[in-house]
Parts: C-alpha cells; structure tokens; sequence
C-alpha cells in the first residue's frame, strides 16, 4: 500500500528530524506510529500527506511513486489526513464541510452517523459554521468526521485522541475497528494503549529513526513494560 524508503528531512537551520526513515503501510491494515516526545512522528505523517517535502527518500503509493507529488495530487490518489490541530474555515458550515469531503450530496442519515461515531449530535451541529464558536475538541471530531466521510484507500490521523472525551473516544476506537477492510487501510500516530491494542502493526519512531516494527503482538509487550520501568517508549508529542 505505502512505502517509505530512506526518507531523511533536514530543517534549513541543518537539524536533522527524520533520518534514514523505510517503513510499510500495508492494505487492509491498521498501522500505528507511537514513540516518545520529539520523535519525528507527526514530521513523518506530514510528509505522507505531502505537507512537508523529505530531503531525500521516496515514497511510493501502490507501487507509484508520488514523492513530487503535492497534498492535493496524494488527496486524488486517495490519501487523507487529520491534523494534530484541525484548521478553521469560517463561511463553511458542518454540512457544507462533509459533502466536500464525501464529493457528493449527503442524506440526514449520514450526518447522523458520521457525526454520531465521533460523539457529535448532527441535529445540534450540521448548520453550525465551522469558526471560532466550535471548541478545539468539536473541531478535531469535525474533522475526524471529514476524513471518515472521504472513505480514502489510505487515512492518516495525527493523535485523533486529543480533545476527545472517554465516551466519544470509546465510540472512535469502534470506528476505526469497523474501518478496517481490505480495501482501506489506517495509518494513527498516537501514544495511547487503547489505540495500540487495536494495532495490526505498531511501528516505534524514536530520534527521527525507526526504533522497531512489527505486528502488534511482537512490539505492544515491550513498550508496555518500558513504560512500567519509566523508561518512558510513550510520550505525546507537541
């Protein structure tokens, strides 16, 4: 499905953030991207969705290869992404928000689900306008909401946890349980273990460099036990 091979960003201040960087997303699966604070996490998902351009490397999407590609080209390719912090975009309502991401007219039915799997009321929110009166945790559902409706080959989430309450993150850990297919694939940057034990593959990015992968089963028992000793494998990255 997604390919990095050797994918090194160096900042024009010569601070390396990712170094020498080669992982797999497979189809049909959910990948999970965790590791402690500073590790190059959310660097690296902004460079699969095209918002940051890799030094050197390639990436390749079902075998094409799309590193000169830009966000909108990856989008068209069926990539999408969640940012850690969701933008605003004043003049758009919820409604207006979902059907440009579903690229078609939606019926209530499906307001209601996919505003309902994140926690949100469509009824209290679909005319809402998407500005400054929405919370950040509203606008991180709208969003998470967004990418869900797109229904892309490939989806990237940027710590989709942060400003989630416990009840409409129980609901979300449901969604991208139901998400998984053969055709769609997940790839979560996130410390949290609930996200972990629902991993196919957990990949541990630590000092810009791939620390170690694997299947869930393989890596989860290691990163729960160094988190016991405090030797701190989990961290949220700012």
């Amino acid at each position: 499905m997604l390919q990095l091979q050797n994918i090194s960003w160096v900042l024009p201040s010569g601070e390396e953030i990712l170094k020498d960087v080669s992982l797999t997303v497979p189809k049909g699966k959910l990948t999970v991207v965790t590791g402690p604070n500073g590790g190059g996490k959310t660097s690296l998902a902004k460079i699969i969705a095209g918002l940051e351009t890799p030094t050197s490397g390639k990436i390749f999407f079902d075998g094409e290869d799309i590193t000169g590609l830009d966000t909108t080209e990856r989008a068209q390719k069926g990539i999408s992404y969640a940012f850690q912090q969701p933008v605003r975009f004043k003049g758009l309502s919820v409604r207006d928000l979902l059907e440009l991401s579903a690229g078609k007219k939606l019926m209530e039915a499906d307001y209601c689900e996919l505003l309902g799997s994140v926690g949100l009321c469509a009824h209290d929110y679909i005319d809402r306008e998407v500005n400054a009166s929405l919370s950040g945790g509203e606008i991180k559902r709208i969003e998470i909401a967004t990418v869900l409706a797109r229904n892309t080959r490939l989806s990237v989430f940027d710590e989709p946890e942060a400003g989630i309450d416990l009840w409409s993150f129980s609901g979300l850990i449901d969604v991208f349980q139901q998400q998984k297919n053969n055709e769609h694939s997940m790839l979560i940057i996130s410390h949290q273990e609930r996200i972990l034990q629902i991993a196919d593959e957990i990949i541990v990015i630590a000092d810009g460099k791939v620390r170690t992968s694997g299947s869930k089963e393989e890596v989860l028992p290691g990163l729960l036990e160094g988190e016991k000793a405090n030797q701190c494998p989990l961290g949220k990255e700012v």
